[in-house]
Parts: C-alpha cells; sequence; structure tokens
C-alpha cells in the first residue's frame, strides 16, 4: 500500500522532536546557486539553538570538502570540514573497509585524487586492483579507453554515485551516470556498486561520521529519487522541501513519499 502524502508545512506526527541530526542537500535545500533559500540560515541557527546538529550532504564527487567549506564562506557561513559528507568520502570509507591496501584506478578530477592520495588510497593507472568512476569534470578520451579497458577486464567496478546530471546556473552538464553509461556502451558493464545517495553505503559512513542512529536522523531534500529515497530505503526520516527540483505534482506521481514535506526550511524552523 502506497504511503499517504503528507500535508505541507505540518508535522502533526511530531516527527521532528525525534531527530537529532539532520542531514542537508545542498543545492535546491540550503542554496540557489551562490544565494540563500530564504530563512535558511535561520534555519541552521535554529538547529543548533536546539541542542541539536547538521550536516551536509552531496553526491558531487568533482569537489573536495574544502570547496563547499570555501563556498559556504563566501556566503556568509564559517564551517568546518567536518559539517560536510561528500560521495567521495563515502566511497574512501568504503574502500578502506572493503578494498584494504588495493590499488585503485580512479576515474576523478584532480581535487578527488588529492583526497584518495591523502586518506592513504593507492591511486594506479596501468594495473589496479579495483575501477573507481566519479564526477569527472577533468574527463578526456584517453582516460575514457583507459577506464573501459579496465572495466572490460573484469576488474571491481565501483561509482560515487549515481546521478545523471548535474544543475548548473545555466542548465544541466553531464554527471557520473552518464559517464556511467558512456562506460556501458563500450564494455558492457554498469558499476558493481554505487555508494552515493539513495543508497545505504553513503548512509553507512553519515551515521558513523555523526555518530547518531539512523532513526534520529532526517535526510533533507529537493529530489525524491535521490534525497528522499536515501532516507526511506535506509531508515532514515526523510524531508522534502520544494524549493528546488521535486513539486507537489512529482510527489503525486511517484512511489517514493516522504515523511514530510514543507515548502522550505524556512516553515521547517517554526517546527523545531
Amino acid at each position: 500500500m502506497q504511503r499517504q502524502i503528507p500535508a505541507v508545512n505540518e508535522d502533526r506526527e511530531h516527527i521532528l522532536e525525534e531527530v537529532q541530526c539532520f542531514a542537508l542537500d545542498m543545492d535546491g535545500t540550503i542554496y540557489l546557486g551562490e544565494q540563500w533559500i530564504e530563512g535558511a540560515q535561520e534555519f541552521l541557527c535554529r538547529i543548533e539553538e536546539t541542542g541539536r546538529n547538521y550536516v551536509f550532504v552531496t553526491n558531487n564527487s568533482s569537489k573536495n570538502p574544502a570547496v563547499y567549506v570555501e563556498k559556504l564562506h563566501r556566503m556568509g557561513l564559517d564551517v568546518g570540514e567536518d559539517k560536510i559528507v561528500t560521495s567521495g568520502q563515502a566511497t574512501i570509507y568504503y574502500l578502506q573497509n572493503y578494498f584494504p591496501g588495493a590499488r585503485v584506478f580512479l576515474l576523478g578530477n584532480p581535487l578527488l585524487q588529492e583526497e584518495f592520495t591523502q586518506e592513504g588510497i593507492l591511486l594506479e593507472e596501468e594495473y589496479p586492483d579495483v575501477v573507481v568512476t566519479a564526477f569527472d569534470t577533468s574527463l578526456d578520451y584517453q582516460k575514457m579507453c583507459r577506464v573501459c579497458d579496465h572495466v572490460r577486464a573484469g576488474l571491481p567496478y565501483l561509482a560515487t554515485h549515481p546521478d545523471y546530471n548535474c544543475p548548473t546556473e545555466t542548465g544541466f552538464i553531464p554527471d557520473a551516470g552518464a559517464i556511467h553509461a558512456f562506460i556501458h556502451a563500450s564494455a558492457f558493464r554498469y558499476p558493481d556498486r554505487i555508494i552515493g545517495k539513495p543508497n545505504e553505503d553513503i548512509i553507512e559512513y553519515l551515521a558513523t561520521r555523526v555518530g547518531t542512529q539512523r532513526s534520529r536522523i532526517a535526510m533533507v531534500g529537493d529530489r525524491l529519487y535521490t534525497d528522499i529515497a536515501a532516507g526511506r530505503n535506509n531508515g532514515l526520516k526523510s524531508v522534502l522541501v520544494l524549493s528546488g527540483e521535486a513539486a507537489m505534482e512529482d510527489v503525486e506521481q511517484s512511489e517514493v513519499r516522504p515523511d514530510l514535506i514543507f515548502e522550505s526550511v524556512k516553515e521547517m524552523a517554526e517546527l523545531l
């Protein structure tokens, strides 16, 4: 039986009272481009005023936490890298747990390569043990040929996240999922495991990072198929905001139903 659609801007079952940590999507949820969504800064303050915690969670593996910290600083919010959770970090955590000491071919840009190296991951171009593909904004044809060779050879094949497109201020650009499609067309394989939202691996990493039970974490975002699905599928509370991609028409047509719906985080703050 499909879950009923909750009333907008209401929390009749007092779900938010049980939340100890808010896992927040960024673009479309907290800001649009480099503009704060109205009430977002006050929402973050309210979380802390009530003795609770928040982290920002993003699938975008083309940027490291320092990039997000700098962006938020430009926008007037000073936080440390401990507030940033990325699919790149979750992938490193997965490799450390399931492929310790493995030589990794990483299809990723220099920022991600540096992050992997700093965390002790051994990067190898010619003779890797495992392949990892990310959102590589430095992609070229030589890289694509090489990754297809390794995938075609049957090596374990991981990916940081599934998004097909990345939103920008001028439209969309191909994201990691589009790269998976390219590789599949040549090497006839999709990733064996995808780490980022809506999948469990990034949620396991998130829960470990924040030290909070899943039932006390709320995933807050504007995408049904990543943010809300991540919460619904993995034991978190799920809160949809209508300030970004999803509209009520999408909720009505989707099998993925959030626990709560708000016009934006501004309306959430009033119930904390």
